[in-house]
């Protein structure tokens, strides 16, 4: 059991994601952000971007816009976003049973801990659930990190014009 680089890099972008383009983290961010830009600050490819955006914006989470200053926005409101939301968008799950969920762990039955590790798996669920993406905004250790980056990017950007 354990959260993917896929799962991972979903919320880090889309914490980004609404650092970057929102003016207010409890409505829909008004400015888009590319990827690029994504990428530059958070260390993430452009390519495995698109990837993880194409399943966001399925799932209704980012809307995306085309042309000159085009990027990505919130579909919906920070507050209304939670990790688990993130998580599940780019076919993630947490599952810390062997089988799956499926129940078949043991010779096609259940184990003598399936309910056990099930139960985990839900708690671990609603735990990410009851974390929105403006809950996470707020944070001081999110604000500090995301200045930091802000500034390393800045710096890497001026290194390029010369």
């Amino acid at each position: 059991m354990k959260l993917t680089t896929k799962g991972r890099y979903a919320v880090t972008a889309m914490l980004d994601l609404v650092l970057h383009g929102a003016v207010d983290a409890s409505a829909a961010a008004a400015d888009s952000v590319s990827l690029p830009a994504i990428g530059a600050r958070q260390d993430i490819s452009t390519a495995y971007l698109e990837q993880l955006f194409r399943g966001l914006r399925a799932s209704g989470l980012v809307a995306a816009s085309k042309g000159p200053g085009g990027g990505y926005r919130l579909a919906r409101p920070a507050a209304e976003i939670s990790v688990s939301d993130i998580v599940s968008a780019v076919g993630e799950g947490i599952d810390a049973t062997r089988c799956g969920g499926a129940g078949d762990c043991q010779d096609g039955q259940e184990c003598l801990t399936h309910g056990l590790w099930s139960d985990l798996s839900h708690q671990i669920d609603d735990f990410l659930g009851g974390i929105s993406l403006a809950s996470l905004v707020v944070r001081q250790e999110i604000r500090t990190v995301a200045k930091r980056q802000d500034l390393q990017a800045s710096r890497i950007a001026a290194q390029n014009l010369h």
